[in-house]
């Protein structure tokens, strides 16, 4: 039986996959598998994967004919998957020799149903330890629990796929797989629904994933239209937490997170181009109306005046046509 399936979505890295594949080929086992989903990349990356393939033990090359994203890449690889675990990596990361021994050792040895870990975040040369905000290390936790404080970074807001392990039943309880179609912030409704509706999980201090920040091609450094898909997927965010039991409690930490999202975007304005700034600044202005509007005003008085202030004339601005998300 496959022990792990590793699911590696790619799109247009021909620069970075053979750092990546190289990395995979020094964690090869005999019960390893690595999906590498193509999501129909238009430069060498295609090549690349096809000589992967022949040449990574336990490789299964996968290619999408239209381009879906990265949310919809996982879902084939996740799909595709035989293993008892599953984790994930990106095309343009790479792995420590040897970690994903490591990440199964601890997951072997909690039995829950999914690992988180530590990382590294790559920005040229510089190399920067990020950690999961969970205090408690190799302990079994309930992951409902991990979701607040509201005012705190907690265990949501640490959203990489890639930093961790899950058990297949979660793909069996139907928890694991992605919205489909969500461009960016696809991380985000899933870490919720792991976070609310799966038993257990715990966190571990294991460093083996490098996270490549500031790559041209990738979507955070791209000022589209895609980049709105974050309403999208904090609307779900919302929209679920609000048919939780628990909703009381959870729903002031969805909400004060998505406002902190729009802000963010606000604050970097200038990058989108200028027909997707404005689309930007009326999609937010929906989204704030739709938001529980007495969880936003206690949300609105716990932030900083300058956001705030910014959120509250944003939230008056008249609604056009079409901007809903």
């Amino acid at each position: 039986m496959v022990k792990l399936s590793v699911i590696v979505p790619f799109y247009n890295v021909q620069q970075y996959a053979p750092d990546t594949l190289r990395s995979l080929k020094a964690n090869a086992r005999e019960d390893f598998e690595f999906i590498l989903v193509d999501d129909c990349s238009r430069d060498g990356t295609p090549e690349i994967l096809a000589r992967a393939e022949r040449e990574l033990p336990g490789a299964v090359h996968v290619r999408h004919e239209q381009n879906g994203g990265l949310a919809t890449a996982r879902n084939t690889g996740i799909d595709r998957a035989r293993g008892e675990y599953l984790t994930f990596l990106d095309g343009d990361d790479w792995l420590a020799p040897g970690y994903f021994a490591q990440l199964v050792a601890a997951m072997e040895e909690l039995g829950c149903d999914f690992v988180r870990t530590d990382h590294v975040q790559c920005t040229g040369r510089s190399r920067q330890v990020h950690r999961v905000p969970v205090g408690r290390r190799g302990v079994v936790m309930n992951p409902r629990e991990a979701i607040l404080p509201a005012d705190r970074s907690t265990s949501v807001d640490y959203a990489y796929a890639w930093a961790g392990v899950y058990h297949r039943r979660l793909v069996d309880k139907g928890l694991l797989h992605f919205t489909h179609g969500l461009r960016t912030a696809e991380d985000r409704p899933w870490i919720w629904k792991l976070h609310r509706e799966a038993e257990s999980f715990a966190a571990v201090s294991l460093l083996g994933v490098f996270y490549r920040r500031g790559v041209a091609s990738s979507l955070t450094q791209i000022g589209d239209v895609r980049q709105l898909d974050f309403i999208r997927a904090f609307d779900q965010v919302v929209a679920e937490t609000a048919q939780d039991p628990q909703a009381d409690e959870l729903l002031p930490k969805a909400v004060r997170t998505y406002c902190a999202i729009i802000s963010h975007h606000l604050g970097s304005i200038e990058r989108f181009e200028p027909a997707v700034a404005r689309k930007l600044k009326s999609m937010s202005a929906a989204a704030l109306r739709r938001m529980p509007q007495d969880v936003l005003d206690d949300a609105l008085d716990s932030m900083d005046i300058q956001r705030a202030s910014k959120l509250r004339r944003l939230r008056r601005r008249p609604a056009p046509a079409g901007a809903a998300a």
